[in-house]
């Protein structure tokens, strides 16, 4: 009724109030079929999108075209399958710094270069596949590996079919082959036995100069409650051994407890992992291994320093091991992981440097370099998110504007209404980035004026806004996009004033006791 073109005699005004009413005609033509509401109320916009709806029947319940929205997203995503690799990969450089702390002594320092500590690479590998769907059951896996280590080395490609059986388990045959190693023939098998209880299984064949090598792996994993899960684990071959562990994960820590006993190592292993809620996911962990190869603690933390990006480092101090710095970044799918030996020895000094050392080169790195980084990056991707909406922006711009125009005359009826009863007045409100003390100087405050809008949404002295962004209200717009905005409205209740402050997804509802302003300091 506000947007009829009937309604408006000036042209300007009956001009803007056809385009806006041609938006309501296409959202009532959407919500008045059963058919698309159903669709819009379950997926919003992006299910009327959806191409295939043409060609589904009719008359049909919201479950029977969930379903039917469902089979034409599985459909998409089987097209994108055969264009997905899903590549994985791992590189291990190990170093050798144990001359910073673990000198020859003074006769032998007159050796030609002996003034300065010798580090240098001992180890590397190098790990690489990919998957290849072929059906939306069969997957084809290509991987390969090369490893060195002083001077000697060798590499190994293999090649792996998988297939999903049935939503309880899948089988996967492995075919390998290396330098060092001959020909490998495996069978994984995966399989759920109850809702809580699944089992795997994993055989093998390596063939090599000294005959046949045969493996076996089998873990029996149960679920003890919500956020705990058992293992059972028997390994049999080369390096036999019965291994059992309880793992509890919950949303702020990571607990694992073990026992291996086996030929020829036996160990305990104790360790617990701290989960802080920040935006950076930072993880402080620690534990403890005990067994006939000696004992090693280790302690560490890792930290999201991007998007995609994870940094970590660990300091492993051990009998007869020795002292080892283990710095860690993930990058996607990617793993690149260092560990460096500093000492064989117990050194205070190599524990203060190896704990120290990353967290001072961290913070520096963090606030010199990271953090103006990610900064700049962000920057750059609102830029570009404001030039690629810029005309979608000022074409809904002008359209709030045109319906706050057209709101005026709907507006003073309500406003004479509510103050003959004393009602719901909108003194102010205001919509977008609101700039506090706490924030930077070079921010700008980015609001816009939605006090017209607001009253316009007043009923019998009530304004219920639901959780969602409220630049879709009518009137509204998005004066800053990509970054947090708030609504902040000033209203006037019984002749009393009242004042909320609401984010921009958050639910309201006003008038409200908890808002009234204490005029009295």
């Amino acid at each position: 009724m506000l947007y009829h073109p009937d309604k408006h005699r000036d042209p300007e005004l009956k001009s803007q109030a056809e385009r806006l009413f041609n938006l309501v005609h296409q959202a009532y033509e959407v919500l008045s079929d059963p058919q698309t509401r159903a669709i819009y109320d379950i997926y919003g916009k992006r299910g009327l999108e959806m191409e295939g709806w043409e060609v589904v029947e009719r008359r049909r319940t919201p479950a029977e075209i969930r379903e039917e929205f469902e089979r034409l997203q599985r459909e998409r995503e089987e097209r994108r399958l055969q264009q997905r690799t899903n590549p994985k990969g791992t590189i291990s450089v190990g170093i050798d710094a144990t001359d910073l702390f673990d000198r020859y002594e003074e006769e032998y320092e007159d050796v030609s270069g002996s003034g300065f500590p010798q580090i240098e690479i001992n180890k590397m590998h190098i790990s690489q596949s990919i998957e290849a769907p072929l059906t939306a059951s069969d997957t084809a896996i290509l991987s390969g590996s090369l490893s060195t280590q002083n001077g000697n080395g060798g590499g190994s490609i293999n090649f792996a079919l998988r297939r999903v059986t049935s939503a309880k388990g899948w089988g996967e045959l492995e075919f390998g082959a290396g330098d060092l190693q001959g020909p490998l023939f495996g069978l994984k098998l995966f399989r759920n036995l109850t809702p809580r209880c699944f089992v795997t299984t994993h055989c093998a064949l390596q063939f090599s100069s000294r005959g046949i090598r045969p493996g076996l792996t089998t873990v029996l994993a149960r679920n003890l409650d919500k956020n705990t899960v058992g293992y059972l684990q028997w390994r049999w071959g080369v390096q036999s051994a019965m291994n059992t562990s309880i793992v509890r994960d919950t949303k702020t820590s990571h607990f694992t407890v073990a026992l291996q006993l086996g030929i020829p190592h036996s160990f305990a292993l104790i360790s617990y992992q701290h989960k802080f809620q920040d935006d950076d996911q930072t993880r402080v962990k620690g534990s403890l291994k005990a067994g006939f190869f000696g004992t090693v603690v280790e302690y560490g933390a890792e930290r999201k320093i991007s998007r995609h990006s994870v940094l970590g480092a660990a300091v492993s101090i051990g009998v007869p091991q020795g002292v080892s710095l283990k710095i860690k970044l993930n990058r996607a799918s990617q793993t690149y992981f260092f560990p460096i030996h500093l000492t064989d020895q117990l050194l205070p000094s190599a524990v203060f440097y190896a704990t120290a050392g990353p967290l001072v080169l961290y913070f520096a790195l963090h606030r010199l370099v990271i953090r103006p980084y990610l900064r700049a990056q962000k920057e750059k991707e609102l830029e570009k998110q404001r030039e690629s909406t810029a005309t979608d922006i000022l074409q809904k711009k002008q359209e709030a504007e045109a319906a706050v125009r057209l709101m005026q005359e709907s507006v003073r009826r309500i406003i004479e209404a509510e103050e003959s009863r004393m009602g719901l007045i909108i003194v102010n409100a205001w919509y977008g980035k609101f700039v506090n003390d706490k924030s930077k100087k070079s921010e700008k405050v980015k609001v816009i004026d939605v006090t017209v809008p607001l009253q316009c949404l007043v009923k019998d002295s009530k304004l219920i806004l639901t959780e969602a962004s409220k630049a879709g209200l009518p009137g509204f717009y998005d004066p800053c996009v990509g970054e947090e905005k708030n609504l902040k409205v000033l209203y006037q209740f019984r002749g009393v004033l009242h004042q909320v402050m609401a984010l921009d997804s958050e639910a309201l509802r006003i008038p409200k006791q908890s808002h009234r302003i204490d005029t009295d300091g």
